[in-house]
């Protein structure tokens, strides 16, 4: 690094672009190196793929004591053999339904035709199929086999048959000949004799290349290491013998069903739609598209072309929203987009195949993404987790100035959970975060009095009642708040009635929640507000500022509550507290310190502070004011003197 200061300004102002041009410039040599290697990169891919796929068979038979050596044999021939036989049945079926498409394009001829007739024009639809009739026309031609002539005589009347000039081309060698066929027969046999190979070693070597890939991920801790891996061994293999089943079953039942309906080769559509639905969302609806062209094409009403479109309505909605979350779950754990993306570049890079293989291989790449630390980044690209944990969600749309999206996630929320816990795991937390930033001073002025309105409003939009809000499944980032929480506290399901509370906290507004001066206090003080009304007992907030005898006379004060999220000064929070105990005398104090305080050390904090109690989150806040206020008689009552909050009132 040279000494220059000019020259290291500008190393460094010039390194987020070399980084970036690095980065792109691994990129385009790793998409080069996959599409230039895929001879050899697709047949491992799938002998990788396929492993997973035969390992439970393997170690079904080793349970049986048969070697690992011929179990493994045993397993992969009898998969290629069955493949094979598969792969010579439709070929067949293919070139029979080939052959009759000269035939099918006559009765789509007279339905065009009938259709002119109807609307009077060619319009842009019949032209297309007309294009797809002279198709089917000239397929049928070169499928069919060459007409004999008989022998012609002279004359055909009084006329003579013109003599017929032929030019054959001239006659190609032997070997070129042998080459040219050998080209089109060896390259798909060489394509499996190296998915056969590469199948056997992997299942053979199985725990060698388990051992290797413990070493490249890190050997320093070889329990997390070899859990993370076993881990994602066992789920790929759950997923893609599911998967496997699942689109087998599903073809099965599109070839049986096409089979009853009487549309020809259905074994052909059946395995065309159980391949095509590897590719998730618009598989299946590609797979239908063959089968509803044939029908319109056979059959000369529209029968056929019902029952067939029917067929795929019916059956597909069954296997992805009742059998796909029964076998593996509700999704592939990725994105929408990502699996779009995955099946656009692998197509690009792998053909066909490519876009066979691309959920598997994205998935493969978000398992590794969230076992190797190295490779963090693959799941947050490509998974359908959330970028951002719930409060951090919550806290850029504040930042964005986008309250209205965050009070719609509350929403979704609310309709599973408490109110109060949705205020402690994410609104807190936001705030939390928006107090980190004003102590680093990347907030100005401005900025906290936006931020503060945004927070502000949540609050209040959430805090009304909620008979208008119509009732949904819930959202992703509701549903990642949900999984993120534990269960609601006891006292978020209760709300006192006026007769259970004490002489004391009848009146209106028992209870006085005071916020510092802190830019952020004021929400959290409308937070505990809220949720104390809510519960039966009656509260107001109001900013900071020293309590006299003339602020809270005839207010019939219980208890005042202090709120901070950046606590001052101990000895101005004590001075603060005796001089509210003066102006009202017998009043209890909390202190509620939202900054997640270590517990251990609360108890020295409220003997430091003289308060009566000190509380670490609104739910310790609610249950102690619950406490407080249920008269002696009333708190002896069984539990049927309470009314239980329902969760989706």
């Amino acid at each position: 690094m040279t000494d220059d200061p000019v020259t290291t300004r500008l190393l460094r102002r010039a390194l987020p672009t070399i980084i970036m041009l690095a980065s792109l410039l691994i990129v385009v040599t790793l998409a080069s190196a996959l599409y230039l290697g895929r001879s050899i990169l697709v047949p491992i891919a799938l002998a990788i793929l396929l492993s997973f796929v035969l390992l439970p068979a393997v170690r079904g038979l080793r349970g049986l004591r048969v070697p690992r050596a011929p179990a493994v044999l045993i397993v992969v021939l009898l998969t290629f053999g069955l493949l094979g036989a598969i792969g010579s049945l439709i070929a067949r079926e293919a070139g029979q339904l080939a052959a009759d498409l000269p035939r099918y394009s006559m009765t789509l001829r007279e339905k065009m035709t009938a259709l002119r007739a109807a609307t009077g024009q060619e319009n842009g639809l019949s032209a297309t199929f007309s294009g797809l009739f002279d198709m089917a026309d000239d397929i049928g031609k070169a499928l069919q086999p060459a007409a004999t002539t008989a022998p012609e005589s002279a004359e055909i009347g009084t006329l003579q048959r013109p003599m017929q000039v032929e030019v054959q081309p001239a006659r190609t060698s032997v070997l070129t000949t042998l080459s040219s066929v050998a080209g089109d027969i060896l390259h798909p046999l060489a394509t499996t004799g190296l998915i056969l190979l590469f199948t056997v070693f992997i299942l053979l070597q199985r725990e060698d290349l388990r051992n290797r890939a413990i070493r490249l991920a890190g050997s320093s801790d070889l329990r997390r290491t070899t859990a993370a891996i076993d881990d994602a061994t066992a789920r790929l293999s759950r997923f893609f013998l599911a998967q496997l089943a699942l689109n087998v079953a599903f073809g099965v039942v599109i070839g049986v069903g096409l089979w009853l309906i009487g549309l020809p080769s259905p074994i052909l559509f059946g395995v065309i739609a159980g391949l095509l639905r590897f590719v998730p969302y618009i598989g299946a609806a590609i797979g239908a598209v063959l089968p509803l062209g044939v029908a319109v094409a056979i059959d000369p009403g529209w029968s056929m072309v019902i029952a067939v479109a029917v067929l795929f309505v019916v059956v597909e909605p069954i296997a992805g929203h009742v059998l796909e979350p029964l076998l593996y779950g509700h999704s592939t754990g990725l994105s929408p987009i990502a699996v779009i993306m995955a099946a656009t570049i692998w197509t690009f890079l792998w053909g066909p195949i490519g876009l066979v293989l691309a959920t598997p291989l994205t998935v493969c790449l978000v398992v590794l993404g969230r076992h190797v630390e190295r490779l963090w980044f693959l799941d947050v690209l490509l998974g359908d987790g959330p970028a951002l944990d719930p409060p951090e969600t919550f806290y850029q749309r504040m930042l964005a100035g986008d309250p209205a999206e965050a009070i719609e996630q509350g929403r979704q929320f609310l309709k599973e959970r408490a109110l109060i816990t949705y205020y402690d795991e994410v609104v807190l937390a936001g705030l939390r975060l928006a107090e980190a930033d004003l102590a680093r001073g990347t907030l100005d002025r401005s900025r906290q009095m936006k931020l503060g309105e945004s927070f502000r409003t949540v609050v209040d939009r959430l805090g009304q009642p909620r008979r208008s809000w119509t009732r949904s499944s819930v959202g992703a980032e509701a549903a990642a708040t949900l999984a993120l929480v534990g269960p609601d506290p006891k006292a978020a399901m209760v709300v006192l009635k006026p007769d259970d509370l004490g002489p004391n906290w009848r009146g209106t507004a028992p209870v006085l929640c005071v916020s510092s001066r802190g830019v952020f206090d004021e929400t959290a003080t409308l937070m505990l507000s809220q949720i104390l009304a809510r519960h039966g007992i009656g509260a107001r907030a109001r900013p900071s500022k020293g309590l006299t005898e003339a602020d809270v006379r005839d207010q019939g004060i219980a208890m005042v509550c202090f709120s901070y999220l950046d606590p001052i000064s101990l000895s101005q929070i004590r001075l603060t507290i005796r001089q509210t105990r003066r102006a009202i005398p017998g009043v209890k104090i909390l202190v509620g310190f939202w900054r997640e305080r270590d517990p251990a050390s609360l108890d020295r904090l409220r003997r430091a502070t003289s308060a009566d109690l000190l509380v670490t989150s609104l739910s310790d806040a609610l249950q102690a004011a619950l406490d407080l206020a249920q008269a002696a008689p009333a708190s002896a009552k069984a539990p049927s003197g309470r009314r239980v909050l329902k969760a989706a009132e």
